[in-house]
């Protein structure tokens, strides 16, 4: 369950701050949308390090998709605590409707594109490589 996690938040968190950009009056999606993205971050390191300590070494085309996932994975906690750290500064500065916050967006929208490539790419090598061990 920790590696579902991320990809929820991170989807969710990301589907709010679109919302917000919509529904400008309701401030909530904007506050559920930084929070789901620091609570995502989070998880997503965690997940990460999980995967990184203790997942074995792989060959053929499992250590393939294996690569490309842990690549996925790194590029994915890369960009979301890039986001989470310039999402931060603005709500520290209080500058949150600077042209700033559309970094944030074109950020969090890779971040979510690439937690659901991670996603993927685990969930492929899990039940096609690992499941039937």
């Amino acid at each position: 369950m920790l590696v579902h996690f991320p990809i929820a938040l991170v989807v969710f968190g990301f589907i709010a701050l679109c919302a917000s950009l919509v529904f400008k009056k309701e401030t909530s999606l904007s506050i559920s949308s930084f929070y789901l993205l620091i609570v995502g971050t989070l998880s997503a390191i965690v997940a990460w390090l999980t995967g990184v300590l203790f997942t074995a070494d792989m060959a053929g085309a499992a250590g393939q998709i294996k690569e490309i996932h842990e690549l996925a994975a790194f590029t994915t906690v890369g960009l979301l605590v890039i986001t989470s750290l310039l999402s931060v500064f603005l709500k520290i500065k209080n500058k949150e409707n600077s042209n700033l916050k559309w970094a944030v967006f074109v950020l969090y929208s890779f971040a979510a594109l690439s937690v659901s490539v991670t996603g993927f790419y685990g969930g492929n090598l899990v039940y096609n490589y690992m499941m039937p061990l």
